[in-house]
């Protein structure tokens, strides 16, 4: 929680930042240092003014069904909750047991579990298995990165006009404007930003929050 994310924001105007949000409650604070535990894997989990921001974009948008593509140990997917309203409810996709069993003990302390519905399967698989008259408000992709563009467009497609779409990483720590990166990640991030930046079906902002956010509203 004190290792900005921002890798343009230096540790005092980050922790400055975090301050003058919504701070992070106990539950929060020991999900991210059981997470921390985890290793050099842990830098997936999302930062703590980005989950404050979803619980914000969640309420803002009056979101009552959502959908998580890559769950991790359930910081994003807490804060999504958190902002839903009685009976909304979250889908989230996730291959990994392990991880996943993490974020399941964060979800029961926080009270939030009876409005998440975990699938441990590739997303792809998951969403088109849903019926079509499953309709998305909103939707946060924080996964494999090759794989950004076929989720956005499952997405895409069942979610409301609109609704809006959240994606992480798209800044990838400056990657996609380093000329000596061409592995296939940096490769995938930046045809994806290219692609939304050019689809018509909706309205999109990118923001330098954590390692970067695109916000893409549906048309």
């Amino acid at each position: 929680m004190d290792q900005p994310k921002s890798f343009f924001l230096g540790a005092e105007i980050h922790s400055y930042l975090v301050a003058h949000g919504t701070p992070p409650d106990d539950v929060q604070r020991a999900l991210v240092e059981e997470t921390r535990a985890l290793g050099p894997v842990a830098a997936m989990q999302v930062a703590p003014e980005q989950g404050a921001l979803l619980t914000v974009l969640t309420r803002l948008t009056g979101a009552r069904h959502a959908v998580e593509i890559g769950t991790f140990t359930g910081y994003s997917s807490l804060c999504i909750a958190r902002g839903l309203p009685p009976g909304g409810r979250l889908l989230c996709c996730d291959v990994s047991e392990e991880w996943t069993a993490i974020a399941r003990r964060a979800w029961e302390r926080a009270g939030v579990a009876d409005r998440i519905e975990l699938r441990i399967a590739p997303a792809l698989d998951t969403l088109r298995s849903l019926p079509d008259d499953v309709v998305f408000d909103l939707g946060f992709i924080d996964a494999d990165k090759q794989g950004y563009a076929a989720y956005y467009e499952e997405v895409l497609r069942r979610l409301r006009p609109n609704g809006v779409i959240l994606v992480d990483n798209v800044l990838w720590g400056g990657a996609v404007v380093d000329p000596g990166r061409d592995d296939p990640d940096t490769a995938a991030i930046r045809a994806f930003n290219d692609m939304v930046a050019a689809d018509d079906r909706v309205d999109v902002v990118m923001l330098p929050v954590a390692d970067g956010l695109t916000i893409a509203r549906k048309r």
